[in-house]
């Protein structure tokens, strides 16, 4: 516990430090969040009443390119995470306390795909506070309960980062029901480097990874599928090639982004497969789709929306899964 307090103390100052750095070299940093306070938190039970939490960390929603992150003050911005709270934690949030830190996140425009994400200066501030949050999150919020880790996009990337980090720790690990990290790719590098890393191979395995990047078949270009992307399918919940009918599809859920209410349900809305050559989730829509910037075929905006009811249903799963197998 001492060890914990020293981390958030030295990661307070790290913090600090990188906003004096930033003011002398005239280029603004966005305040530190303090998650001390209920401001820097989007989601943050009053009373957690159920046995498992969810530690979710949002994808980028951030644009523009100064300040090269995003100030957790904007309500343009907060009001955007808050809809991401139903469209995508709401996978997790009826089977457990939602737990949503916000972060200063690095612009999407400041993004260069040449550049190593985990070292990206811009990249670090973001994913450092959502450290500093985690380790506020256990030695304050959670000190014993199971939880999963949940994120998309820049978020998967950040909680990759964390799971690196800090997961050869047992005792954090023997704590993870499991590791949804949609929207980015977990490589067979990373599996090697990192042996605690285990992608999941069925429905109900505890303490491992869920990964997958969706898009059409034959697309290329996509900035978050990675050479060596490992990938599990959100309707057969296996890593081989083995196709999935749309009728193990229990519902794609498309939300309206003003109301945060259900715009259209669709079961059984698509398919998927596997392509091991690339290590995407291949599959084709039946109706078109904006898909904002990405290349054409790239499905990444509707990585949750695609397979909503079975994540959902998946994640209540493995909790499950994981309370019986702990006797609780």
């Amino acid at each position: 516990m001492k060890s914990l307090r020293l981390i958030v103390a030295l990661l307070a100052l790290f913090c600090l430090s990188a906003i004096a750095y930033a003011e002398n070299s005239n280029d603004y940093v966005p305040p530190c969040p303090d998650y001390a306070t209920d401001v820097s938190w989007a989601a943050k039970p009053g009373t957690a009443d159920k046995p498992v939490d969810v530690f979710y960390v949002y994808p980028t929603i951030y644009p523009e390119k100064a300040p090269k992150n995003m100030d957790t003050s904007r309500k343009d911005l907060r009001r955007r995470v808050e809809h991401l709270l139903v469209a995508q934690a709401g996978v997790y949030s009826d089977s457990a306390n939602l737990f949503a830190p916000f972060y200063r996140q690095v612009s999407f425009a400041c993004l260069d795909p040449d550049v190593d994400m985990f070292h990206h200066p811009y990249f670090r501030i973001g994913a450092d506070d959502v450290h500093r949050a985690f380790d506020y999150y256990l030695l304050r919020l959670n000190p014993d309960r199971p939880f999963i880790l949940a994120g998309d996009s820049q978020g998967s990337v950040i909680l990759l980062d964390l799971l690196r980090r800090r997961f050869a720790d047992p005792a954090l690990r023997e704590r993870l029901v499991a590791a949804y990290l949609i929207g980015y790719s977990v490589t067979s590098d990373d599996l090697k480097k990192y042996p605690w890393l285990k992608i999941a191979q069925k429905a109900d395995d505890t303490g491992v990874v869920i990964t997958f990047n969706t898009q059409a078949p034959g697309a290329t270009g996509s900035p978050v599928l990675v050479s060596g992307a490992s990938c599990v399918n959100p309707l057969n919940w296996t890593t081989d090639e083995t196709p999935a009918g749309k009728e193990l599809n229990l519902g794609a859920v498309f939300f309206n982004e003003q109301t945060d209410q259900i715009e259209r349900e669709v079961p059984h809305y698509v398919g998927a497969q596997i392509d091991r050559k690339t290590g995407a989730l291949v599959t084709t829509p039946p109706d078109k789709l904006d898909i904002g910037h990405f290349p054409k075929g790239v499905y990444h905006k509707y990585d949750y929306a695609f397979w909503y009811r079975n994540l959902q249903k998946n994640a209540a799963d493995r909790i499950k899964a994981y309370l019986d197998s702990h006797g609780k």
